[in-house]
């Protein structure tokens, strides 16, 4: 969705091609948060990781101080500019890597498992926090109970193929379906 990967077939989003000439202009609209966040993280400071997209897509000094105040404020950071990420826990380098995406203002929220490796106090403040971002959000996961506290639509996906489409409660109630796919109902999990 955001050109790190070639696919096999055509990637549109807004109606552009996901290619190499709408490369940057699609990178601008959509964002995408790793689900390991130390792939994310890797400057010494908090700011200088959430100023990193901003700085490099061009933004003037006090548009990246802004933004980067505005994103820290979103995932409830605003405090730890100067802290280093190597010393934060699990669930905060989650959240500071949000915030690396969120100091560009995508329009696109892409997210690859947020609640992985996560303490079920830190998975709910985690899925609190995605639910009031008021971007579009697509995540990829294997945790049924985010996926029914945080999205309307499902696509469950087996190696690379659609095999099913539908509302949340529709595909979450389908017992059959989850565990044909490698699922374990909500209630279960």
């Amino acid at each position: 969705l955001n050109g790190i990967l070639r696919s096999n077939g055509v990637v549109k989003v807004f109606g552009k091609s996901v290619d190499d000439k709408n490369l940057r202009w699609v990178r601008s609209k959509v964002g995408l948060v790793f689900q390991n966040p130390d792939d994310q993280l890797f400057s010494p400071t908090l700011f200088e990781d959430v100023a990193f997209g901003p700085t490099n897509m061009g933004y003037s000094e006090a548009e990246v101080g802004e933004s980067v105040t505005k994103a820290l404020n979103w995932v409830e950071m605003a405090g730890y500019e100067q802290r280093s990420p190597h010393h934060l826990s699990v669930g905060e380098k989650k959240r500071t890597a949000i915030a690396t995406v969120l100091s560009m203002t995508p329009e696109i929220l892409v997210i690859d498992e947020p609640t992985s490796n996560l303490d079920p106090r830190s998975k709910w403040s985690l899925i609190g926090l995605l639910k009031r971002l008021p971007m579009t959000k697509i995540v990829a996961s294997h945790d049924l109970e985010l996926v029914q506290a945080l999205c309307q639509r499902v696509i469950v996906l087996d190696h690379g193929q659609v095999v099913a489409d539908g509302t949340t409660n529709h595909i979450l109630a389908d017992k059959p379906l989850l565990a044909a796919h490698g699922l374990a109902p909500a209630e279960v999990a």
